[in-house]
């Protein structure tokens, strides 16, 4: 008598919607730099007015968050700030690249941050580099020659070449915001959305100052429909996209995690090209490419899939990986 086949392991619901979370705040991320451009608005002002519309939405959920778990100690919210003013560099950076480079490509840069993060630990903290880190660093600088034109296959241009440095200041303060973000939680768990309302508070203040000595904010004159646009780039890309982002990432594994996040830069190529018509010439392309792999390299999904496999094969076809 033959056996049955027996039906194939089905996800566990819980990190089957956690997966789908991260999943949601990655698209919404992805979604950012197409707004950016669509608002039409300079990038000192987008990157201030995207901080304060996101702080109107994150007072009251923060202020929630403390009737129920206490308040910041004074350490976790000088860490915050702290790291506010490197995310304040960030946005601005981030969004004039975005002019310059396209919101695609801007998207795939800000990714150095894979790069910068453990680069601080080690300089900082003296922690050890993974060999994966090694491995993926060659890729991520020969990629960001490809797409700045460093290392061209064609004339991309001097706005490119200008546009892929603002994408790499972008992705440093990116990178010092994760380091002191993580250095302050580490200390305490004091939650998240006290930290990322104050964060967000010091990245409004950081990029007025900036402005300052950049041109100076422009309030007046944005049309309604930008007004619009900048309003969901702040509640999509700052308040929704984070929420959805720690809360699934809680019941994920950290390479997990990474993994379903590096379809951010993937899908902001697909969309600016879909949405905004943004082309790439071949080298560029092929340097978002590697960018990707690097990113992947970096954060190990490969190897943790190979690893999960292994690990499924020898307890047997139905087992289900935790």
């Amino acid at each position: 008598m033959t056996a049955a086949p027996r039906a194939a392991p089905t996800p566990d619901p819980p990190t089957a919607l956690a997966a789908s979370a991260v999943l949601a705040g990655a698209l919404c991320l992805s979604i950012s730099a197409i707004l950016v451009k669509l608002a039409g608005v300079d990038a000192a002002t987008t990157a201030v007015l995207r901080c304060a519309i996101a702080v109107i939405a994150l007072v009251p959920l923060a202020y929630c968050e403390r009737r129920r778990h206490g308040g910041l100690s004074r350490a976790g919210i000088l860490w915050a700030i702290a790291a506010g003013i490197a995310l304040g560099i960030d946005y601005i950076a981030w969004t004039a690249s975005i002019y310059l480079v396209g919101a695609g490509v801007a998207t795939v840069l800000v990714n150095v941050q894979v790069i910068v993060l453990p680069l601080l630990a080690l300089t900082v903290d003296r922690e050890r580099v993974s060999t994966r880190f090694l491995v993926s660093l060659p890729l991520m600088l020969v990629g960001v020659g490809l797409v700045g034109g460093i290392v061209t296959l064609t004339e991309v241009g001097d706005r490119a070449v200008l546009g892929t440095v603002l994408g790499l200041i972008a992705g440093t303060g990116y990178g010092v915001y994760m380091f002191l973000t993580r250095r302050g939680t580490r200390r305490k768990a004091e939650g998240t959305l006290q930290p990322l309302a104050w964060a967000t508070a010091s990245a409004a203040v950081t990029s007025a100052i900036i402005a300052a000595f950049t041109g100076g904010l422009h309030l007046t004159g944005i049309e309604p429909m930008s007004w619009m646009y900048l309003i969901a780039l702040a509640l999509l890309g700052q308040v929704v996209a984070w929420l959805l982002i720690n809360r699934g990432s809680v019941r994920l594994v950290p390479t997990m995690t990474a993994s379903l996040l590096l379809i951010q830069p993937v899908l902001a190529l697909v969309l600016a090209a879909l949405i905004l018509g943004e082309t790439l010439t071949v080298g560029q392309a092929i340097g978002a490419g590697l960018v990707v792999v690097a990113v992947a390299v970096a954060n190990g999904v490969w190897r943790a899939r190979r690893s999960r496999n292994f690990r499924q094969n020898l307890r047997g076809p139905d087992s289900v990986p935790r």
